[in-house]
């Protein structure tokens, strides 16, 4: 029995595709935790919030690939998801002084990095480099560690389990995302010194 080739999912210019949609509630849900964590103090259900909007990171390009609907702005909401919810579930521990202020700016100051080296390389015409898999890890990890660093807070009586469940995690998501920067920092020298040697160097192509 003869195979046929999977079929190539084709990215469309398409906006209102469910995706998208799940892309866009997932934001919604950022003011809705940084409400509940600061406002009441609800922290049980900012976990809720948190640990939904953390744990559908996945759903959104699974759904993509699935319906082969895969969108240029699905491309851009879903990575945008995920910083937003970490930039925002960042400034929130810090200052209900969830988390220290050394983890907010070691993963701030990686951004900050990174973000730096890809403005650089957009003025050489270069679009950003593809999303390594070690960045993916770390953000998942990342996410997943958040909710448990705050159940610990708000549930006293599992600290002793959840306080070091969430703390190993956020370790190794720290480990990760740095790893995955130093990995982006020599794709981008890599490119920078390709386009330094010459216009015969294959270019990325800009978003």
């Amino acid at each position: 029995m003869s195979q046929h080739p999977a079929p190539s999912i084709e990215t469309s210019n398409r906006i209102f595709t469910i995706p998208n949609v799940i892309s866009f509630i997932r934001l919604l849900g950022v003011p809705l935790f940084l409400y509940l964590l600061l406002g009441p103090e609800q922290d049980v259900a900012a976990v809720i919030v948190l640990a939904v909007g953390g744990t559908t990171d996945w759903v959104d390009g699974y759904v993509a690939r699935r319906m082969n609907s895969v969108s240029r702005l699905g491309e851009l909401l879903d990575p945008f998801a995920d910083r937003l919810y970490i930039l925002a579930t960042l400034v929130g521990f810090t200052v209900r002084e969830v988390v220290p202020w050394w983890l907010t700016g070691a993963l701030l100051l990686r951004e900050a990095v990174v973000g730096v080296a890809l403005l650089v390389l957009r003025r050489h015409g270069y679009g950003p480099p593809p999303v390594h898999y070690v960045g993916k890890t770390g953000t998942f990890v990342l996410l997943a560690a958040f909710p448990v660093i705050l159940l610990a807070k708000a549930v006293p009586s599992i600290d002793w389990w959840a306080a070091p469940v969430g703390w190993a995690l956020a370790w190794w998501a720290l480990g990760l995302y740095w790893a995955a920067g130093v990995l982006y920092l020599a794709q981008i020298a890599q490119l920078l010194r390709a386009d330094r040697d010459g216009p015969g160097a294959p270019r990325a192509v800009a978003p």
